[in-house]
This record gives C-alpha cells, structure tokens and sequence, in this order.
C-alpha cells in the first residue's frame, strides 16, 4: 500500500519504543499495588498538576486527535462551543461533589448513593455507568485501530483485538497509580506534537500566505465561525448548547463517571483535588481550539495541495476495484478542477469580493463528495466481507500526516495519537472494573474476604471489561464522526446519573424508592426521544437531568410519607 511506504525505520521505532514503555511500565508499578487503596486510588497520593494532565487525558482520547481537526476541515470551529459550559462544571464540582467524596472516603461515586437513598440505586446508577462508559472504551479502542489501518492495510478487526489487549496487559498490571503517572508523560509527549503538527502545516504553505492570510481564507470558507447564538434545536452546536447542555453533559461527566472521579480521588487532599480540575478547566477549552485550529490549517493548507475526493483509502481502493469507477472518476475530474479553480483565487490575492464564488465552489464541491459517499454506500452493500466507510471526517488528520510529514514526524504523531489512545482506555477500563468490584460485586459478595481477594477480582473484571470493549469495537460503526459517537453515547445516560446525585445532594426528602422508579422511568424516554431525533444530543443532558428530578419529586409526594432510609 502506498501509504505504508511512508513510515521508515525512524517512524517504527518512535512507535514500538512508545507502545514498550506504556506496556513496561505499567507492568513495573504493579509489584506497589498490595491493596485496594492502591490499585484503585493510587495510594491517594496525587499532586494536583498529576490529577489535571491525568484528568484532561482520559477525556483527550485518540478520537480527540483524529476527529477534531476532521470536524474544523469538514465544518469549521464551531465545534469548540461544546466545551463552554467545562469551566463551570468545573467550579461547581470543586465546590460541591470534591468535599463530599472526600469526606465519605468513598472508591467509586456510587457508594455516596448507598448511604443517601438504597442499595438498588447505587447499583442501577452504577449499571448505567458500566452501560455507556463500556460502549464508549470500545469506541476509544476503534480509533486507533482506523490510524494503523490506513497505515499497514491491516483488517480492522485484527487491529481492535491487537490495541485492546495491549491496553489490558497494561490495565491489568498498573492500576490506578500507572494510569495516573502514565498519562502525566503522555500529555507532555501530546502537547509537543500537536505544537510540531500546527508549525508544519505553517511552514509548507506558500511563502506569500501569512497566518493572516491563513485565517482569511479559512473564513472565506465559513471555517472561522466561532460562536453562534442562534435557537435552532436543530443545530448542535450553538453558544446555548454550549453553555446548558455541555455544562450538564460536563458536570455528569466530570461529577460522576467513575473513570473521571477516579482520577482525582486519588488525590492526597481536598485542595489537590480541586487545583487539579481547575487546571483542566482553565487548559481545556484552549486545547481543544487549538486542535480545531488545527483542523481548519489543514484545510487552508489543501486550498493550495491536491486533496482526494474522499480521504478514506480503503475506500478509494474499493471504488477503483467496482463497476464504479468510471461515475468516481468523473467526479474526481470536477473536483480537481474545483481545486484548481479556488487555488488560482487564494494565489493570486484573495479580495473579500469574490467570497461568494469560494461558496459557490465549495457547495459543488461538497455536491461532489456527497456524490462521492453515495457510491461507496453502494459498493458496501454489496460487500459482505467487511465495512466500506463513506464518512472521511476520522481520516482527514492521519492522511495529511501520512502524506506530508517528514520521517520520524510521522512516528512521533502516530505516537501522540496511540498514546492517546491508550491512556484513555486505560482510565475507562481501570473505572470499569473498580465499578464493578466495589459497587457491584464486593456490595453483594458473601463470606468475609481480604484485601489480596478484591485487588485480583479487579484484574479480572479488568479483563473482563477489555474482551467487552474489544466486542464492541469490533461491531463499532462511525455516526457523523467519532468524537460524536462518545458523546452521543455519554448524553443518552448522563443526565439521568447527574439528575439522582443533584437529588442526592440538595433534595433531602425524597427518597431511594423513588429515585430508582425515576430514574428507571427517564432512561426509557430519554432513549424514545433519541431515537425519535427530537433533540440535538447534547440538549438530552439537560433534559434527562430534569425528568429525573420532576418524576422522583411527583412520585415522592404521592408515596406513603414513612419510609425507613435515612439520609445522610
């Protein structure tokens, strides 16, 4: 395969060096974790720059860096405007959930939940947990597993079983503290190669095309749009989803999904704690322009360099195999002559007034694209052997990199990307199998057993939680993109979680009975009103977070007034 003729030894070895080092040293810290504290919180020793890098790289997956630039190429910055309400969800965790959990010196955040209403929410709210954040790990697994096989023409399927046994060889062995320090290196590693990523997009576009330049023609394109303040429920990303829907999305997330909640209790103490997610709120909506930034560069940087018609090629090989080929050439004709067409404008001086004619070629160009998925479309119907992915939003970012970066670059962004990658499911297998140890099986295990006993039903379950993440993985079809697919899968479960801890913490008098029919209630609409598209995602956030908490209250006023759960 062509693209594999790009990586050289010097790409090899940065790659095998990173993937041995995660590996070993997550093995190595293993012989540390002698008990529960340990392999769960880290020993509760973290300082709070650990806590923040750690924090931002479970959420920073290999779908950060491989679909964000994607979304800024396809449609722009606005993306950036799901991250707005972070910051508040932020504070508010600091000063509510942090103190609390820290108090109780709870494992996972579901034990609070025990003490303040039942044992069955505690295990429905935990259950909910394990749903989404177990389809999300397959998804963080996929990811990577798209990168390598564009790069070595491997099956994807091979690929998924290949990284999610890395990742648990890795799990397994480190525990909470691996995690934690691991992606302290990683982070560092990511941040250095996306600055080298940014600065050679620069420099390879032409000597007359300053950064102003660069801009100028991006918002020729509609790529600068930023903000949009606009009320369409039909528009995904507007400063209101932003601020209400991501806050609520940011505050389940944050606030109560274990593989979050896991990072910064292992903290040695409330302000460490808090230090570390202000850092990550202070950080990561800048990251996360930055990246889109990115994004929008690489396409400025293909306004002047020959770009396919779609960036996927494994497709392309398809359509070049098929009865198609002659209708996918002709639309790879007009396309080249669309690009020809918008470099002659941007070389010789872009003028404001010939905006409109850039919209008029990129709207037949995106006709031409359009055509162009539909075609793959056909051929992956009749292809029963394996999935022909139309949507290239997820290949955008791999190929410039694969096409355009000189050698030990490359390596050094495949390993930004798989250290990514890697951390982060780590993180969600790590939470997945404390989840499950501590809420799960140790609440309800008979007999009395030590402390050895639950640090190895952890590894097991961490396993067992990797074969599932790979499973899921493997059967894993891209939405809009893989960035949208995680939180898409976060939103549908999210709000019901952050609505039964928000009763938990400021709704004294009603109780688990009630919280269990209402919660159980809202999973069932919220599910009814995605799969009716009724709301743009993130708005279901916010409207499972207040169905949880209408319904709880209504059935509470209508129940007997005695009831025998104490609160805490």
């Amino acid at each position: 395969m062509e693209i594999a003729s790009k990586l050289h030894t010097i790409d090899w070895i940065i790659l095998s060096v990173t993937l041995i080092f995660i590996v070993a040293y997550g093995t190595y810290v293993t012989r540390k974790n002698a008990n529960v504290t340990d392999y769960i919180k880290g020993g509760s020793d973290s300082k709070w720059w650990t806590i923040g890098l750690s924090v931002m790289a479970t959420q920073a997956s290999a779908i950060t860096f491989l679909s964000t630039p994607g979304q800024a190429f396809h449609s722009g910055m606005g993306f950036v405007q799901f991250y707005f309400g972070l910051p508040i969800a932020m504070i508010i965790i600091c000063v509510v959930f942090i103190p609390i959990y820290h108090k109780l010196k709870v494992y996972t955040a579901y034990e609070f939940l025990e003490g303040r209403f039942d044992l069955k929410t505690r295990s429905l709210a935990a259950i909910l947990f394990l749903v989404q954040r177990g389809l999300a790990a397959g998804i963080t697994i996929f990811a990577p597993a798209i990168i390598l096989s564009a790069v070595l023409d491997w099956d994807l399927l091979t690929l998924n079983i290949i990284i999610g046994f890395l990742v648990i060889i890795y799990t397994v062995s480190g525990g909470t503290k691996a995690v934690n320090v691991t992606q302290k290196q990683q982070m560092i590693i990511i941040f250095i190669g996306m600055l080298i990523a940014f600065f050679m997009i620069m420099s390879q576009l032409p000597e007359n095309i300053t950064f102003k330049n660069a801009l100028e023609i991006a918002g020729a394109s509609d790529k600068m749009q930023v903000l949009d303040f606009s009320f369409d429920l039909s528009n995904r990303y507007t400063v209101w989803t932003g601020i209400l829907g991501g806050t609520f999305l940011m505050l389940s997330y944050f606030g109560t999904d274990q593989s979050q909640v896991q990072r910064y209790l292992s903290g040695k103490s409330i302000r460490e704690s808090q230090l570390g997610l202000i850092f990550n709120g202070l950080l990561k909506v800048p990251m996360q322009f930055f990246i889109l930034l990115i994004g929008v560069m690489v396409f400025v940087f293909y306004q002047f360099n020959a770009s396919p018609l779609n960036f996927n090629p494994t497709a392309n090989d398809e359509v070049k195999n098929s009865e198609f080929v002659a209708e996918y050439q002709q639309l790879e004709a007009e396309h080249i002559i669309i690009e020809n067409d918008k470099r002659l404008l941007f070389s010789d001086g872009f003028q404001v007034e010939e905006k409109e004619r850039i919209k008029g070629l990129n709207k037949r160009d995106l006709e031409l694209k359009e055509a162009a998925k539909e075609i793959i479309n056909k051929i992956d119907e009749k292809n029963t052997l394996k999935k022909i992915e139309s949507n290239d939003k997820d290949y955008v970012f791999i190929h410039f990199i694969l096409n355009n970066l000189p050698r030990g670059l490359i390596g050094l962004l495949l390993a930004v990307i798989l250290s990514a990658a890697m951390s982060s499911t780590a993180s969600e297998l790590n939470a997945l199998a404390s989840t499950t140890a501590i809420d799960l099986y140790k609440r309800n295990v008979k007999g009395v057993k030590n402390e050895e006993h639950f640090v190895k039903a952890s590894k097991w379950f961490t396993l067992l939680w990797g074969i599932i993440a790979i499973s899921v993985a493997c059967i894993a079809n891209l939405f809009d993109n893989l960035i949208q697919l995680v939180n898409i899968i976060g939103s549908i479960f999210y709000g019901n979680v952050l609505g039964i801890f928000l009763l938990a913490f400021f709704i004294k008098f009603v109780k688990g009975n009630a919280v269990f029919i209402a919660a159980i209630i809202t999973q069932a609409l919220i599910i009814a009103v995605f799969l009716l598209d009724w709301l743009p995602y993130l708005w279901l956030n916010l409207l499972g977070c207040v169905l949880v908490m209408a319904i709880a209250i209504a059935i509470q006023f209508l129940m007997p007034s005695k009831d025998n759960v104490e609160t805490i």
